[in-house]
This record gives C-alpha cells, structure tokens and sequence, in this order.
C-alpha cells in the first residue's frame, strides 16, 4: 500500500522530478502519518479485501477475519469502497472478454528501478490482458483533486508493470486510472508503451540528479504544495518564492494593475499557507527541541471550560438540588454532515431529498482552473431585481 521505503518513490516523484534537492530537504523530517493518512490506509486496505473477496482471491471467512481486524468502518467508507470495488471489477472484467487468462492483481509490488536508481512500489490494482496493462490508484483524500494526466506517480508504476508483465502479453498500451470517489473524480489516461518508454528516459535523466547527495539546491515551484513537501517550512527558495509579494511594497490597490492583483491574489493564498507552515514547523521545535526564537516565548494557551464528570452524574447532582432535566438538556437535529453519515448517501438523498437545499454562496475569486462555473456581478444584479419584482408580486 506504501512506497515509503523507496528513497526515490513514486509519489514523490513530482517533487525530485522537479527539485533534486528535495530528496534530502526531506529527510531531515520525522514522517509523522496524519489522520488523512491513516484514514486513507484503512481504505485501501478495505478497498483490497472487496475486491479480492470478489474476484474469488479470498474466502468469505479470511475475509470475515480481515474486516475485523480494521475495527470500526463508518458508513461512508464502506459506501465509497464499494464503488471502488465494483469499478475495478468492472475494468477486470471487461480485459477478461478479450482475455480469458486475464490477471488481476492487488496491492502489487512494482519495480522501475531501470529508470529510477532504487525505484519501486506498490500498485493499488494492476489488470493486465493481451495488449493492454492497465494501473488503478485509489486516492481516498477529498481536498485536492488528482489527475491521471501526465501523473508521473502512475507512470512509474505503469513503466513497472511493463518490465514484470509487458512480454507475457505483447502490451501495446497502458492505461493509468485514478479513482477518487469522495471527489467524484474517475480519472484516466492511455498512451502506447513507446510513449511511455519515451517517458522514462526522460524521467531517468532527471533521477540520476536527484539521487546524486552533491545535488543539494532546491527549486521552488507548483510541486512543492500539491507534493505536500515536508521541507516547506524551512526551504528558502520556497521562502523566496512565497515572499516574492513584498516587491509590491504594500502599495494601495487602486495602484495596481488588473494583473498585479491578480499575481497577489494567487500569491496571499500561498503567503498564508506558508506562514502557518512555519508556525507550526516553530512550534514543534520549540515544544519537542527546546528551541527558542529571538522575540517570542512559549507560554500555555487559551483554552475554554469543559466538564470533567459524565453528563449523566453531572444531572444527577444538579436534579437532587431541585433543577428540572428539560432544563439542563438542549436538544436538536443533527447537522446534514452528521446526518449524511449516519443515513448513508443513499438514503439520505432518499429520504431527505426535499428537506435540504443548498443556498446560493457567496462570491469568490478563484483560479480559472477551479471548477465552478464563472458567474458576473451584473448576473446577480439582474437576480436580485428579479427578486424584487416577484416579491412584488407576491403582495
């Protein structure tokens, strides 16, 4: 499930394709899994027990005995790994109508250390049939959306499956799929084993240099907040990049130009993340290292009253001096997110379908890659006349 061990890994390669120096920026820093992480392994491996129970890999009671060791399954992760598994089985199967020896293979070790010195790791899914490979990566993160285009992580993985397998069945072709089902995002990209090859030389090039320990300079860029690069918070020419806002000197912005503001706007979002970055990064060194910065001090922070006691022995003590339960109790609905998962997608919409509504937000500026449909100020000008008129109406 993890290329952690692969100095060079496939999920980063985005990084040390782009920043050589990255790869011992990094290795400075503790890998400390976050809750996403750990979430997204227990998708993963759920993920593996469906479809292996599906396509026959495994006995209902292995499979019995592997549930049970992941403990709790919240509803919406069975939900998204059932669609995972039935995806996937549907992929397999339609190889198999052309391929009757067709394999599926799951959580598969691959090796591209021909191109990448020291190179492997692991593929979610790989199915291969009589001219084609193909790579399916599970992605259960939901804040940024991942495209199999140009994805060097599933080319490397692809480029392995092609040394293990490619002969066996004359590939031809490879097709990479990410499959992101809290985003609703099915991603595919298909290229001929030429290209790919073609791709690899290109990638081999650029991971001699990043396994080269004299190569120490770094180069900031896109790679480095959608690698997630733990050096963030301290690597200067990310410093150099997020602060490049300042030679705007704080000028008003009715001295700035339409682009200007636009590069601003771009850049604050940035500034803002890699402040916290290096807030975060200061305190760990300050709590765990002892480290003191020049004009702060760590001190105990706000914290709000909370009870000590169970609710239940607290309204027992409260009811025996007079008070009434209805008094010490709010009730009320859970939240749509709660409910949501209590109920299941499914019946959710099922069920509540005409008592939810989801108002109109309010604007925002946004890059042009985002996926909302642009809307102009004199739109909602004409709505809100609209408006107007229809509750005149009204009257």
């Amino acid at each position: 499930m993890s290329d952690v061990h692969a100095r060079l890994s496939a999920s980063g390669a985005k990084k040390w394709m782009n920043c050589p120096g990255a790869v011992q920026m990094e290795e400075r820093f503790e890998d400390k899994p976050s809750e996403f992480a750990k979430e997204g392994t227990k998708a993963h491996a759920l993920g593996e027990l469906k479809i292996r129970l599906a396509a026959n890999q495994m006995t209902r009671r292995e499979y019995g005995e592997g549930i049970a060791e992941l403990g709790d399954i919240s509803g919406e992760l069975d939900e998204y790994t059932d669609g995972y598994r039935d995806f996937v089985i549907e992929r397999y199967s339609e190889v198999q109508r052309s391929t009757s020896d067709a394999q599926l293979l799951i959580e598969q070790r691959l090796d591209f250390s021909a191109y990448v010195p020291g190179g492997f790791g692991t593929g979610d899914v790989v199915i291969v049939g009589d001219g084609i490979i193909e790579i399916i990566d599970l992605k259960y993160g939901s804040g940024v959306r991942v495209s199999a285009e140009n994805n060097p992580q599933l080319r490397l993985y692809a480029l392995g499956a092609v040394e293990e397998f490619g002969f066996l069945y004359d590939a031809e072709r490879v097709r990479m799929t990410i499959y992101q089902p809290r985003m609703d995002n099915i991603s595919s990209e298909e290229i001929t084993i030429d290209e790919l090859i073609e791709w690899g030389g290109i990638v081999s090039a650029r991971a001699r240099l990043a396994a080269d320990d004299s190569i120490t300079d770094c180069v900031a860029g896109d790679h480095c907040d959608s690698g997630f690069c733990k050096a963030r918070a301290v690597c200067r020419a990310y410093a150099d990049k997020r602060l490049a806002i300042a030679r705007y000197d704080f000028r008003i912005p009715s001295a700035l130009s339409n682009e200007e503001i636009s590069e601003i706007l771009e850049q604050s979002d940035r500034l803002s993340k890699w402040a916290g970055l290096v807030s975060d990064y200061a305190l760990d060194r300050a709590v765990n290292h002892g480290a003191v910065f020049p004009g702060y001090k760590l001190v105990e922070g706000r914290s709000n009253r909370k009870y000590c006691k169970p609710e239940s022995e607290i309204a027992d003590i409260l009811t025996e001096h007079g008070y009434k339960p209805e008094d010490l109790f709010n009730t009320s609905l859970k939240g749509i997110t709660e409910m949501e998962k209590l109920l299941g997608k499914t019946n959710f919409k099922k069920l509540l379908k005409d008592c939810v509504i989801k108002p109109a937000g309010r604007p925002a500026l946004v890059p042009l890659d985002d996926k909302r449909s642009a809307i102009s100020s004199e739109q909602n000008a004409a709505d809100d006349f609209k408006n107007i008129i229809d509750k005149k109406g009204e009257m």
